[in-house]
């Protein structure tokens, strides 16, 4: 079978790895991280133009490297070729290998930061989406200086409380080790960062088996959906996270 992947980036070192091991043959894109970080129909977008230039190939599926990712999958189409993409809300659920693991987690561990070799190391994001996000948009990433001098003192502090301290409601930092790092290197910068900031540090071992199961065609329903030729992709509100979009 030849698939095509589009992936995000911060999957670069897992995906790499994993290819080595699927019994297909398998061509590579991989989009720059933040494209969640923009409104949903331009992700929407971008993803759409690779769907498109992938499905004028010969390809027998395209495999997506996404969660929803707030939205940016919704409405997505096939364009003749069959689509297959995991049940996930964003990429820890890739990152831990099952959605059980991570709603686990997520309420055991409220106010968690995660953290992978691929978040660290593609952490910087490209002038051109960081103008789009929406962050940028609505202000969230200035610093307090910068609303001192637009806003003044006292709008300023509130300001920055409602909207631009992102990192008021956590409190713990944890890295998820996937087994594909180099050295501990970015364990050590995940450590440190919690340090600074006087949080709680944990490391956890990754699970590859989402992304191995999706890269060489075990495509269990439960854990990713089909989208046939034609058809579109569209948010489901349950513990299933995507379906087929009705009525197309």
């Amino acid at each position: 079978m030849k698939f095509k992947l589009i992936s995000c980036e911060i999957f670069f070192r897992e995906m790499e790895f994993l290819l080595e091991q699927s019994p297909h043959k398998i061509d590579v894109e991989f989009m720059q991280k933040g494209l969640h970080d923009i409104p949903a129909d331009e992700m929407l977008k971008r993803l759409q133009a690779q769907v498109d230039a992938a499905a004028e190939q010969e390809y027998d599926t395209i495999l997506l490297g996404y969660g929803l990712c707030n939205n940016g999958l919704n409405g997505l189409k096939s364009r003749g070729v069959q689509l297959v993409l995991p049940r996930a809300h964003d990429c820890i659920t890739l990152f831990l290998g099952s959605r059980a693991r991570y709603q686990d987690y997520f309420f055991s561990h409220p106010g968690t930061y995660f953290k992978t070799t691929g978040w660290i190391e593609r952490d910087k994001i490209a002038d051109e989406l960081k103008q789009l996000s929406i962050p940028n948009q609505t202000g969230m990433d200035m610093s307090y200086a910068e609303l001192v001098e637009q806003y003044g003192e006292d709008n300023a502090e509130y300001l920055w409380e409602e909207l631009c301290n992102t990192e008021k409601n956590y409190s713990q930092i944890t890295f998820i080790e996937m087994g594909v790092e180099p050295d501990d290197s970015f364990e050590k910068i995940a450590k440190d960062e919690a340090v600074s900031k006087h949080w709680n540090f944990e490391k956890v071992p990754g699970d590859l088996g989402l992304l191995r199961r999706l890269l060489s065609g075990d495509w269990n329903p439960d854990d990713f959906l089909v989208v046939p030729p034609r058809r579109e992709i569209a948010a489901n509100h349950t513990e299933h996270i995507v379906e087929l979009k009705s009525g197309n």
